[in-house]
C-alpha cells in the first residue's frame, strides 16, 4: 500500500493531507447508476427552454444557431440574484461592524436549447459558442468601472449546487474584491518578487516536462491534477502563453479552450460516470489584468468526497486519492 503524504500547494501555501489508505479503487469514485430517465430535448416546466421564455427573467445576450434558424447560447439575468446591479457601494458601519450594499451582476449562460443536452456530449462547436459567449460578457461587465471582478463558473449536478438539470453556467461580478482572491494574488506578488517569475507559469513548465499529472493538452492549453490536489480528479486546465485576464485570449485560444475543456470534461463523464463537479475560471481582478505575476485558469473540482471535522477546524484537506493515480485512470493507464 503507498504512503500517505502530505502537500505543499505552491500557490495557496496550503498544505493538503494524502491518506491513500483511507482509498480502495479508482471505481470507487465514480457515481452510483440511478435508475435510467428519459432524456428530452424540451421540458414545459424549464424556464430555459425553448417557449418558456415567459418565465425566465431579461435576455441580455443571444448567440444564433450558426445551421438553424434559432438560438444557441443565452444569457439571462439570475431571477434570484445574489448581487444586483441598482446597488451603491457606499459602506456604512453598524456598531463595530461593516457593511455594504449587494452591488454587482448575476447573470445565467444558457448552453444550449436541448433540456438534455451536457458539455461532455455536445458538440465540439456548440462548447466553442459556450466558450464565446463567456468571452462577450466577461468583456461587457469588466468595461463598468464599478465592476471589480468577475467569476465564470459551473455547477453540474446537485451535490454541485445546481438546481437545474438544463445545461447552464453563471457569471457573478462584484464591486470588490474577496480575499481569498486577494490573498492568492499577494502569494504570486511574492512569488515574482522572490523568483522573478509567475509562479503559475512555474508550476506549467514543470507539468509539461514531468508528464507524471497530465491528463490533456492541445497547442494553447494543458490540462493536469495539480500536484497538491485538495479533492480526487480535480484538474487545471491552465494557458500556455501567459495571460492574467480571460478577456485578453484570442479566437484561436478560444477554439482550443473549448476542445480541453469539452475532453477533459467528457474523460470525467465516461470514466466516473457522469459525476458532479464544479468548475470555475480563476481570472484577475481588474487592476491586475496586466500584471505579470496572475496568470488565468480554470478549475475543476468534482464532488466524490465530504469535508469533515478534522478539515473543517484545521483548514487542512485529506485528499483518499493520489494525484498521479488520478491521472493514471483518466489516461487509462490502470
Amino acid at each position: 500500500m503507498q504512503s500517505g503524504q502530505i502537500r505543499l500547494n505552491k500557490l495557496t501555501q496550503e498544505w493538503v493531507i494524502y491518506a491513500p489508505s483511507r482509498r480502495k479503487r479508482p471505481q470507487d469514485f465514480q457515481k452510483k447508476n440511478q435508475d435510467c430517465q428519459v432524456l428530452v430535448t424540451t421540458d414545459r416546466k424549464c424556464p430555459f427552454c425553448p417557449g418558456n421564455e415567459d418565465v425566465s427573467e431579461l435576455i441580455v445576450l443571444e448567440i444564433p444557431n450558426p445551421h438553424h434558424n434559432s438560438w444557441q447560447t443565452r444569457v439571462v439575468s439570475n431571477k434570484f440574484p445574489a448581487l444586483t446591479p441598482d446597488e451603491n457601494k457606499h459602506r456604512w458601519t453598524e456598531g463595530i461592524y461593516l457593511v455594504m450594499p449587494g452591488y454587482g451582476r448575476h447573470e445565467v449562460v444558457i448552453e444550449s436549447p436541448e433540456h438534455h443536452q451536457d458539455i461532455a456530449t455536445m458538440p465540439t462547436e456548440d462548447v466553442e459558442i459556450i466558450i464565446e459567449t463567456y468571452h462577450k460578457r466577461y468583456i461587457d461587465l469588466m468595461q463598468v468601472h464599478e465592476n471589480m471582478m468577475a467569476i465564470i463558473f459551473r455547477n453540474h449536478g446537485e451535490k454541485a449546487g445546481a438546481s437545474l438539470s438544463h445545461p447552464h453556467s453563471q457569471i457573478l461580478v462584484t464591486g470588490m474584491v474577496p480575499q481569498h482572491i486577494r490573498w492568492q494574488e499577494q502569494e504570486a506578488q511574492r512569488y515574482y518578487d522572490y523568483w522573478g517569475r509567475c509562479v503559475y507559469c512555474h508550476i506549467l513548465e514543470f507539468e509539461q516536462q514531468n508528464r507524471r499529472r497530465v491528463v490533456n493538452e492541445n497547442e494553447s492549453f494543458l490540462a493536469f491534477v495539480p500536484f497538491a490536489a485538495e479533492v480526487p480528479f480535480e484538474i487545471w486546465i491552465m494557458p500556455k502563453t501567459h495571460q492574467a485576464d480571460f478577456g485578453s485570449i484570442s479566437d484561436a485560444e478560444k477554439a482550443d479552450f473549448a476542445l480541453i475543456l469539452k475532453c477533459v470534461l467528457t474523460k470525467l463523464y465516461q470514466k466516473l460516470n457522469d459525476p458532479d463537479y464544479n468548475y470555475v475560471i480563476n481570472t484577475a481582478a481588474r487592476y491586475k489584468a496586466e500584471e505579470p505575476q496572475v496568470h488565468w485558469y480554470c478549475q475543476i473540482r468534482p464532488r466524490l468526497t465530504t469535508q469533515a471535522g478534522f478539515e473543517i477546524g484545521a483548514g487542512v484537506n485529506i485528499n483518499p486519492s493520489i494525484p498521479e493515480a488520478d491521472a493514471d485512470f483518466l489516461n487509462d493507464l490502470v
